[in-house]
């Protein structure tokens, strides 16, 4: 029988694997828009690594809960700022 760390190590590389095939598969034109929608995405992992890191079952559940702060928190704020340099592209030109 397969422990939970096994399972979520199994269904983190087959995130992985369909994550990079789905964004090689994407035209560049459509990327910035659809960064814009996954930042939604990411504010809830934010969240969830909150419950995951408040939770002090073990130190290393803290850990890596606070690595997926750090990192879902970096895509979050990445993802507005290439959103807001898109939309300003779209704006009045400055004289």
């Amino acid at each position: 029988m397969m422990g939970p760390l096994l399972i979520g190590l199994y269904v983190f590389v087959l995130a992985v694997f369909v994550g990079f095939e789905i964004i090689t598969k994407i035209p560049p034109t459509l990327h910035t828009p659809l960064m814009s929608g996954a930042n939604a995405v990411s504010g809830i992992t934010v969240v969830g690594a909150l419950v995951a890191s408040s939770s002090g079952d073990t130190k290393i559940s803290s850990i890596l809960g606070l690595f997926a702060i750090i990192t879902a928190t970096v895509n979050v704020v990445g993802g507005f700022l290439v959103t807001d340099r898109m939309l300003g592209m779209f704006g009045k030109k400055k004289k």
